[in-house]
C-alpha cells in the first residue's frame, strides 16, 4: 500500500478518510464505531493537516479543553488511520480516567418523556426500563417486537454484549404501538438529528423546571440508572450484568461502588 502524501488538498485528505471508513466496513467494525472515527478524524482535518503526523499530536496535547480519556480515544483513532495509510506514528500516552456515572433521579426522566416529541419520549421509556444502549435501540426492527406479548428481543447488541430478551410495560407497549409502523423499525431516523432534537428539547425542558441537572442527562445515563436500581433492589450481580449484556465483571463493577 502507498503512503499517502503530506500536504494534500482537502478534497484528497477526505477521500482518503472515506477510503479509510470503507476498509473498516469490510473488516466488520460496526457501523457506529465507523461513525465515531469518521467524525473524529474530519473535526482533526478541519484545522489540521492530519496527514503530518506530529501535527495531530500537537493538536490533541495542546487541547485544554479535552479530558485524557477524550484525548485518548481519539489517538487510537488516528493510529488506526495512520496504520492504514502507511504513516509512521509513535503515540503519546493518555489514560483512561476512571469516573463514576451520573445517575438521574426518576422524577427528572419522567419530566423529560413527559417534554418529549412522541418518539424520543417512547426511546426513554425503552432505555428506562431495558438499560439498553441508545445503538441497540435504534437497531430494533418490529420483528423484535411483539406487542401481544410486551416482549422485546434484542439480537444486535453492540460492544460484544450478550444478546437479550426483556419483558415491557404496559405502558411502553401503548407508546410503542402509537409509533407508525415503517418497515426498518420503530427509530430508523439519522442519529445525529435525534441527539440534536433531544438536547433542544432537553435544554427547554431544564430551564422551564429550573433544574441545571436535567441538561446533564444523555440516552445512556438511563442505562447507568437502570442498573444501579435493579442492583439496589435485588444485590444480584449477574442478574443485572445478564440485563446489561455484559461479559466481563470489570465493565460492571462501576455501579456497585
Amino acid at each position: 500500500m502507498e503512503s499517502f502524501t503530506a500536504g494534500a488538498t482537502e478534497k484528497e485528505t477526505k477521500g482518503k478518510i472515506v477510503e479509510f471508513l470503507w476498509h473498516l466496513k469490510k473488516e466488520g467494525y460496526s457501523q457506529k464505531t465507523i461513525d465515531v472515527y469518521g467524525k473524529r478524524l474530519l473535526q482533526l482535518a478541519r484545522s489540521y493537516d492530519i496527514l503530518n503526523p506530529e501535527e495531530v499530536k500537537e493538536f490533541v496535547a495542546n487541547k485544554e479543553t479535552w479530558d485524557s480519556t477524550t484525548k485518548l480515544l481519539t489517538v487510537e483513532v488516528y493510529k488506526a488511520f495512520a496504520s492504514f495509510a502507511n504513516m509512521p506514528f509513535k503515540a503519546p500516552r493518555y489514560q483512561q480516567q476512571e469516573k463514576i456515572p451520573f445517575i438521574p433521579l426518576e422524577q427528572e426522566i419522567y419530566a423529560l418523556i413527559a417534554g418529549c416529541s412522541r418518539k424520543i419520549a417512547t426511546i426513554l421509556q425503552l432505555l428506562k426500563e431495558t438499560g439498553m444502549r441508545i445503538g441497540e435501540a435504534k437497531s430494533l426492527e418490529w420483528i423484535n417486537i411483539d406487542l401481544e406479548r410486551g416482549i422485546i428481543t434484542l439480537n444486535n447488541p453492540e460492544k460484544n454484549s450478550k444478546p437479550r430478551m426483556f419483558k415491557i410495560s404496559s405502558k411502553l407497549t401503548a407508546m410503542l404501538n402509537a409509533l407508525p409502523k415503517a418497515k426498518d423499525g420503530p427509530f430508523r431516523s439519522n442519529l445525529t438529528n435525534l441527539y440534536r432534537d433531544f438536547e433542544i428539547r432537553r435544554k427547554s425542558i431544564a430551564s422551564k423546571l429550573q433544574n441545571p441537572r436535567i441538561e446533564r442527562r444523555t440516552f445512556h445515563t438511563l442505562r447507568h440508572w437502570k442498573a444501579t436500581m435493579e442492583y439496589s433492589k435485588t444485590k444480584d450481580i449477574l442478574y443485572v450484568m445478564q440485563l446489561l449484556g455484559h461479559r466481563n465483571i470489570k465493565n460492571f463493577m462501576m455501579y456497585v461502588t
